[in-house]
């Protein structure tokens, strides 16, 4: 089920799940299978030695401690957020807070050094390739700032690498990584004496080994990118600890391989290849490369360039999005959940991010960088390994997808690992420490100057309403605009009070895929969805027939609309359609037609359009589903108006087509679905939708089964329905009965990413 973003004036906010288990992992793996591996590798062999294959192990071992938290915490909570949230729910304050304070740091932080990555590759091509200088000026640091405020720039724009483009981006670089593997242990096969690079294997002691991992630890942290995703996730509480676990299967195999072909493929020009490693430091890769690939130095600039660029974009976006949180929880000044009125994205968060990251870069050179995000990620996943241990005692209750074994055992296991990963990354680099300790002595100080004062306001603001007794039948109304709630609420209040059943009032709100779903609880449409769904209130409370409240936060509306019928279980959903749309609408609303085709649920969609008072219900019928379906609430409707109903039915030119209309007739009547005392006439011919206009006068509303029929046809509106849905100057209801869907292959979901 989605999950209540937030419960606020009567109605529930919520985003929709649009990302299948394939999407979230690929996030996962190319947030570890990113930057660090193009940009640390050179460093962390400098550090260790050949053991730096150890390194990567150990570090496998230890993230998995952690993984296996997040892997049960994320099963059982449903929230963008992760170890925020998490922490926010199962430790004392200010904890949360700070878990927050840090997380928004760890990814500016990490943000920086992806700008330097690139700074220092590209640097690496405009020196080589062009030679370029800048006199006076660090080019790394120059280009890494110009970087920063490029993708600053985009991410105001709503520009980000979403969906289908950031799997492809993944894979690309998973494509370049695979390719440097595979020519380097072909030069491996060859080398008569490769193991000699591997000796000594320890130079620097269990100490350079400890020290690497502490490093390197950023490149295995993407099981929190996973978590953060969580809301969005189709199923969560089996796909986010699959997504999870299926992420590290993929990348700690890849860097073990990574670090044996860098360190067993090449040359150190005289020296030990880890030293020759160490001394190229960010570029270390491209200078393996360049050794044993045809074309290695280019690809790898490429890669390590398409890397270094799509993480510092996601950096920025989640950066900025922590910031937006934590603004729209009250923990940080309001101005932090501010969205941009026209960009609809949350500028001045972006801006503040940005000149933490620019701060970052100019203040500190990479590797204390890469030390003090690795540093701040340690100690959220510390207070995660806590809070996993504290809600099984706690929340015992609590719906858990996966369950860590050997608990407490394993998050004590990752406590620990962490906390010795972080003595020795202090020894490695003081200044990351300073930079730290600085950072969280001054959230000490915003958590008890401000954040704690407003949060003891917002506690019963926070507080979600209890859900209205379920009730067997219910109907969900899509509304768009004042003008079409009364014609919508007057079609949904006939079914509840033939079905007695209970109405569940649903507002959309669409925001562009570029877009965090987070910041469209804060857009001037919701105020204006919010007045729509009162008025629908209220005209459910005149009639007596319970009403709910929901807007829906999604980037497709037809996405929104589904995913609510199916949590809140529908029988029916009742929207409009524009009385006369032209072609640009017609394209969309068959667009919109063939997705309500997976409603879990009937569909009415009503052209709202009134003339004249109600006189009679014209039911038009032909032999399919649809038209029982609008024979099934013709009663219903004929009721609400207290008016007759009739029947078309329409039959074809011929006596044989005719007898087969009258029989159709006959069956209708034997099977109870011809409503008593119904006025039937069969007509048929052509120009039938002039005949069926002519029958139905100025004051009848037109019930008819919508067509089957897709493509040109559909598109143009030259179907039946269509046209006289286009053309009667009175309201007309469209229905669409609910059928089975043939589960779509394979390919086509991973496409989608449904």
């Amino acid at each position: 089920m989605s999950a209540s973003h937030e419960i606020t004036f009567g109605e529930e906010v919520r985003l929709a799940r649009e990302m299948s288990v394939f999407s979230v992992t690929m996030i996962g793996v190319g947030a570890m299978i990113g930057a660090g591996i193009f940009v640390l590798t050179g460093i962390a062999a400098g550090i260790a030695g050949p053991a730096l294959i150890l390194a990567f192990l150990l570090n496998g071992i230890v993230t998995l401690f952690t993984a296996m938290a997040y892997a049960e915490l994320g099963s059982c909570f449903h929230d963008a957020g992760g170890g925020y949230l998490w922490v926010k729910e199962g430790l004392p304050q200010p904890n949360g807070f700070l878990s927050g304070w840090m997380s928004w740091f760890a990814h500016a932080v990490a943000c920086s050094l992806y700008a330097l990555g690139f700074g220092a590759y590209f640097g690496h091509v405009l020196t080589e390739g062009f030679g370029l200088e800048l006199h006076g000026l660090p080019l790394e640091k120059t280009l890494a700032v110009v970087a920063c405020l490029v993708f600053a720039y985009i991410n105001f724009r709503g520009a980000s690498e979403t969906g289908k483009m950031g799997n492809i981006v993944t894979m690309a670089k998973v494509l370049v990584i695979g390719l440097f593997i595979a020519f380097g242990l072909g030069v491996i096969a060859e080398k008569a004496d490769w193991q000699a690079e591997f000796t000594p294997f320890l130079p620097t002691g269990l100490s350079g080994v400890f020290m690497a991992m502490g490093l390197t630890f950023i490149a295995f942290q993407g099981y929190e990118v996973i978590a953060q995703c969580s809301e969005e996730v189709i199923e969560p509480k089996r796909n986010i600890p699959r997504a999870i676990f299926f992420a590290l299967l993929i990348v700690i195999p890849i860097y073990l391989l990574v670090a044996f072909t860098a360190l067993g493929a090449i040359s150190g020009e005289g020296v030990p290849t880890w030293q020759y490693l160490g001394e190229k430091k960010e570029i270390a890769m491209v200078e393996a490369a360049k050794q044993f690939m045809p074309g290695g130095a280019v690809i790898f600039l490429i890669g390590g360039l398409l890397s270094t660029l799509s993480a510092l974009n996601a950096t920025i976006y989640s950066s900025s999005r922590v910031a937006f949180a934590m603004g729209r929880d009250g923990n940080l000044p309001d101005f932090f959940a501010r969205v941009h009125p026209r960009r609809r994205t949350p500028h001045l968060s972006i801006l503040a991010s940005t000149l933490i990251v620019i701060g970052m870069a100019l203040w500190l050179p990479i590797e204390d960088v890469a030390s003090a995000a690795d540093l701040m990620f340690l100690l959220i996943f510390m207070q995660v390994n806590v809070v996993v241990i504290q809600l099984r005692k706690k929340r015992p209750e609590l719906d858990r997808g996966f369950r860590i074994p050997l608990l407490p055992i394993i998050p004590m296991l990752g406590i620990l690992t962490q906390v010795f990963i972080g003595f020795y990354l202090i020894r490695y680099s003081p200044k990351a420490f300073l930079t730290a300790l600085l950072w969280i002595a001054a959230g000490v100080g915003v958590y008890y100057a401000y954040a704690s004062k407003k949060e003891a306001r917002l506690v019963t603001f926070r507080r979600a309403l209890e859900r209205l007794a379920r009730k067997e039948y219910r109907i969900l109304v899509a509304l768009g605009n004042k003008d079409n709630v009364r014609p919508l609420m007057e079609v949904a209040l006939a079914l509840a009070k033939h079905f007695d059943g209970e109405i569940v009032a649903l507002a959309v709100v669409e925001v562009p895929f570029q877009t965090p779903l987070t910041t469209g609880a804060y857009l001037p449409e919701v105020s204006e969805k919010r007045t729509v769904l009162r008025l629908a209130e209220h005209l459910a409370e005149q009639e007596g027939v319970p009403c709910r409240r929901v807007i829906e936060i999604t980037h497709r509306l037809s996405q929104g609309i589904l995913q609510t019928a199916q949590e809140e279980e529908c029988n029916f959903i009742v929207l409009g359609r524009s009385p006369r749309p032209r072609l640009a609408s017609r394209v969309v609303r068959t667009i919109m037609d063939q997705v309500l085709n997976e409603a879990p649920c009937h569909v009415a969609v009503v052209k709202c359009e009134r003339g004249q008072p109600v006189g009679r219900v014209t039911a038009v019928v032909e032999d399919d589903r649809n038209s029982r379906l609008a024979l099934e609430i013709l009663p219903a409707l004929a009721a609400r108006w207290n008016v007759r109903s009739r029947v078309l039915v329409l039959g074809a030119d011929g006596p044989a087509a005719h007898a087969r209309a009258l029989q159709l007739v006959e069956r209708l009547r034997t099977d109870a679905t011809l409503p008593a005392g119904a006025e039937v006439t069969v007509i048929g011919g052509d120009h039938v939708v002039d005949k069926i206009l002519a029958e139905a006068d100025a004051q009848d509303v037109i019930v008819m089964g919508e067509a089957s029929s897709f493509g040109l046809v559909r598109l143009l509106a030259l179907d039946v329905p269509s046209l006289v849905a286009e053309r009667s100057p009175q309201m007309v209801i469209l229905t669409k009965a609910f059928h089975p869907r043939r589960r779509r292959s394979l390919l086509v979901r991973l496409l989608t990413g449904t």
